[in-house]
């Protein structure tokens, strides 16, 4: 038998029980992330970035009430997006900022970091204008609100 947290595809007469926690929105702001898992894609090329590989990473936050909220965030790997790949590897404690790093796809599994979430607001198929969390940047571990390192207090350098 395989366990409730496992993703897997359903058979035609497969048993369901679990039901939808629902859709949650988080407020905009910082939050600890964990890796929950990825998957290996293809960018098809757009007007901004041509043809490329890409990570498709799901980031689990938890929001103020306890509710488990993911969201599926694009990296793209490119020259034009390795500042973007960076700050990711540096907010999950595998770079530390100016370090070349290669990159280990299978190691971020499981680990934790902090991003800053906004809100952005899309149209679905039916006219429909709608919002979904996005992930607007990766933080450095030492980072918070206002831009100083944790270490870093008034009066003393």
């Amino acid at each position: 038998m395989m366990a409730d947290n496992m993703e897997r595809e359903l058979g035609w007469d497969d048993t369901i029980e679990h039901d939808s926690s629902g859709f949650v929105l988080l407020p905009p702001g910082e939050y600890e992330f964990w890796i929950d898992s990825f998957e290996r894609a293809r960018h098809m090329g757009s007007g901004n970035l041509p043809a490329c590989n890409k990570a498709i990473v799901k980031v689990k936050i938890m929001s103020e009430k306890g509710e488990e909220c993911t969201i599926k965030h694009n990296l793209f790997l490119h020259s034009k997006c390795e500042g973007l790949l960076c700050s990711f590897f540096t907010s999950i404690g595998m770079r530390k900022h100016g370090e070349p790093l290669r990159m280990n796809w299978p190691a971020i599994v499981g680990r934790y970091g902090r991003c800053r979430v906004g809100v952005r607001e899309y149209t679905n198929q039916n006219g429909e204008t709608r919002q979904a969390n996005q992930i607007e940047q990766f933080l450095e571990p030492a980072e918070i609100s206002s831009g100083q390192s944790k270490s870093w207090s008034p009066g003393s350098f």
